[in-house]
This record gives C-alpha cells, structure tokens and sequence, in this order.
C-alpha cells in the first residue's frame, strides 16, 4: 500500500515539473535582466550603451551587456513565466527559447566580440554561458515532455 497518489506523479504546489523548470528560468531571466541596470551589480555601468559591441558595462564583472540585451532578458524571462502555466506552455518555453540560446551563441561566438554584427554586446562569457543554459533548457523540456504525453493518455482511459 503507497500514500502516494497516482495522479502526483511530477507534480509539485500543484504543478508539474515542467512548469517549475519553466517558472523558474523564466524568473532568472528576468532577475538577470533587471540586474543589469543595477549600477554596482553592473560594473562599468556609464559605459553602457542601447547595443553593440561598445557597451563595456560588466554584469557581475564577468558578462558584457547591453540596454537592448537586458530588455531581452527580461522579455524572454517574463515570456516564459506566462507560458509556463501550463505544461505544454513551459515545455515549448524550454524547447523554443533552448534553442534560440544555442543559436544565439553559435552566432556571438562566430561573429567575434568586437565585430558591429554583435549587436547584443555579448562577450566570450556570455556567449559560452547561453550555449550552456539553451542545452539545459533544451534537455529539461524534453526529459519532463514525457509527464505531459502520459497525463494525456490518463485522461482519455
């Protein structure tokens, strides 16, 4: 005999797993964005500009960024915490933005730091760092995708 419910499995304050993941990097990116315009967070920060690679302002004195790079932190960060409530929402989130990430680095990291092309002011750091949370982010939605597909069947039995 098992205290559990059937119907908890990966359910956790009421949402599944998915969703928590999904919650929870949309607030990072949002909190990483707003930290951005934090002078003192913010090293350099009157050397900041809109965009491109003459933004020298330094996030934790290790990630370049820009006006433009923290507005899309934090669209991307409040994008995912609506999508997030619900399963699907926070899985295509994870999948979508995942890839966006890698994608953007492999541009960033192609492009060079100090090239006009790199209009979001990314450096090395940031670049490596993206390409790492887009393969979590990528990773994640897949693996708890599996949750989603047997909620589905379980209702229709």
């Amino acid at each position: 005999m098992t205290t559990s419910a059937p119907h908890a499995h990966g359910v956790h304050f009421g949402r599944q797993d998915v969703q928590n993941i999904g919650m929870g990097v949309g607030l990072l990116m949002v909190l990483v964005g707003l930290l951005g315009f934090i002078p003192g967070i913010t090293m350099q920060y009157g050397e900041m500009q809109f965009l491109g690679p003459n933004s020298h302002a330094m996030l934790l004195g290790l990630f370049q960024v820009s006006i433009l790079l923290n507005i899309v932190q934090m669209v991307i960060g409040a994008t995912g915490w609506a999508m997030s409530r619900s399963g699907h929402g926070a899985r295509n989130f994870l999948m979508g933005f995942g890839a966006f990430y890698v994608v953007l680095s492999i541009y960033g990291l192609s492009v060079g730091v100090d090239s006009a092309a790199n209009f979001l002011s990314m450096n090395t750091a940031g670049n490596w760092t993206l390409m790492v949370l887009g393969i979590l982010m990528i990773v994640a939605g897949w693996m708890f995708a599996q949750y989603l597909t047997d909620d589905r069947k379980a209702r229709k039995n």
